[in-house]
């Protein structure tokens, strides 16, 4: 039972920074930015092809020049997630919603068949793999790699917390999430802060996506696919537009996901975590921090 524990902890790290992108979007313009799960699969092919490059110096400098290969993906992950919003979003913002969520969709596309034409199709193995000698604590066995990239997934999320709790930026973020009109009119930079929203979110997703390609060992273009559905299920669990919700729903999902391989086999745990989608928006469809909110008219 402590392994399970701690194997859904871990996972649900990973899906906590991908919701995390969800749910900042979703809260600030009300789009499910469905083309998210393959910045998380972008970002680790940067990461392949940085680390590729420099060969033999990640052995030299060891979890440091991971780190740094990360923040090099982080940066330019939000670079591309500004510009799919540039291009495929702000257009349309004044467009009915279904316009937009097909827009995400063809950007999502767009993304995994553009890397694979790149790329190749074909799987990689990615040149770094985080394994080491396994610890007992409390009955489970933790590596060393787990724990770092738990507190790396820990410290980015309690940063951007902060970030948009106590920043003007983030101030503006909330402003924006409650009246973008009313939040235009007394002087916010709207168009600004949308894009710093989605240079913030997609660069998590690049960070993700190289943490777990470094853990997992083996990337391809369509990675980010499930992930960015299960990611997107954890934003609602958690209540989508709530930052401290989307983390919370992904350590659930994580926990439900390992819990019910536990229970009814690993085959099953895809089909698992959408059936508890599927029970939330039954149940508390705002989600576990969610709060209903009244549209005013």
């Amino acid at each position: 039972m402590p392994q399970v524990f701690w194997d859904g902890l871990f996972v649900g790290s990973f899906y906590a920074l991908i919701a995390l992108g969800y749910s900042m979007v979703y809260g600030i313009i009300k789009l499910l930015n469905f083309a998210h799960g393959d910045i998380y699969m972008v970002g680790a092919f940067i990461g392949y092809t940085i680390l590729t490059a420099i060969g033999g110096t990640f052995h030299m400098l060891g979890l440091f020049a991971l780190i740094i290969v990360m923040m090099i993906s982080m940066l330019i992950t939000g670079v591309i997630g500004v510009v799919v919003e540039k291009l495929a979003y702000q257009p349309l913002r004044g467009a009915p919603r279904l316009a937009v969520l097909i827009t995400a969709v063809g950007a999502s596309f767009a993304l995994e068949y553009g890397v694979a034409a790149i790329a190749s199709p074909n799987p990689r193995g990615f040149p770094v793999r985080l394994d080491g000698d396994f610890v007992l604590v409390l009955g489970a066995r933790v590596t060393i790699p787990q724990i770092i990239l738990m507190l790396i997934a820990g410290a980015l999320m309690i940063a951007l917390d902060t970030y948009i709790r106590r920043t003007s930026t983030g101030r503006a973020m909330r402003a924006i999430s409650l009246d973008m009109k009313g939040s235009l009119l007394m002087g916010v930079k709207v168009n600004a802060v949308i894009s710093r929203t989605f240079f913030i979110g997609s660069a998590l997703a690049g960070a993700a996506g190289v943490m777990a390609g470094a853990y997992y060992g083996k990337i391809d273009f369509l990675m980010g696919f499930i992930i960015g559905l299960k990611a997107f299920t954890a934003a609602v669990i958690g209540g989508i537009g709530n930052i401290r919700g989307a983390m919370l729903g992904g350590l659930v999902l994580g926990l439900v996901e390992s819990f019910g391989s536990e229970l009814v086999g690993g085959q099953w745990r895809d089909a698992f975590a959408f059936a508890v989608l599927i029970l939330f928006l039954t149940l508390r469809p705002t989600g576990i921090l969610g709060e209903r909110v009244t549209e005013r008219v």
